[in-house]
């Protein structure tokens, strides 16, 4: 199924999406990459607010190339998941709803996931030019000196993703793989 949403991804909207969906999304998502991921993990054992409210919010794991021309962002290609893994349950906890990146997860990210009726989706890795024709605005809103990994709020609008992982833990991954002989995996 092909689905268009719009943010606040709330767990009302991503309830019937299943592994295998696209989704166009336009809205307020925000992006965070390993070092913001490990900044955001120290200021909650810290007890100090966060840079981005987590209510029903969509973290893209991408850092961008400079902008150029007229654009608000370069290249914006999703980043490897897997590295944020160990974070993501905290924020997944806190009432973020979706993820978005690229790659296999651990199987502690899809029970998190099924906990906290969230959704990982896919963004195509090679295409971040194109990728980046649909974000139409991006503010830099916390750890600037991070540089490309800061946190930024980015517009999105008719953002492409595919749902790797849906609310009740399907994995399309998994799905994929399962049908591969043994021998083509080795």
């Amino acid at each position: 199924m092909q689905y268009t949403l719009n943010t606040p991804l709330t767990k009302d909207k991503l309830r019937n999406l299943k592994a295998g969906d696209y989704v166009c999304l336009s809205g307020t998502i925000y992006s965070a990459r390993d070092a913001a991921h490990l900044r955001m993990h120290q200021a909650l054992a810290e007890s100090e607010a966060l840079p981005i409210p987590l209510s029903d919010a969509a973290i893209y794991y991408m850092g961008p190339t400079p902008a150029r021309d007229s654009h608000p962002l370069g290249s914006a290609g999703p980043t490897t998941s897997s590295r944020m893994d160990k974070y993501t349950p905290e924020l997944l906890d806190l009432g973020v709803s979706a993820v978005i990146g690229k790659g296999r997860r651990a199987d502690y990210i899809t029970d998190s996931l099924v906990k906290n009726h969230g959704v990982y989706f896919a963004a195509v890795g090679g295409a971040g030019a194109l990728l980046s024709q649909c974000i139409t605005e991006s503010n830099v809103i916390a750890y600037e000196d991070l540089g490309t990994e800061a946190v930024r709020q980015l517009t999105v609008k008719d953002f492409p993703m595919v749902v790797i992982i849906d609310s009740s833990g399907n994995n399309l991954y998994d799905e994929v793989y399962s049908k591969i002989p043994p021998e083509l995996l080795e």
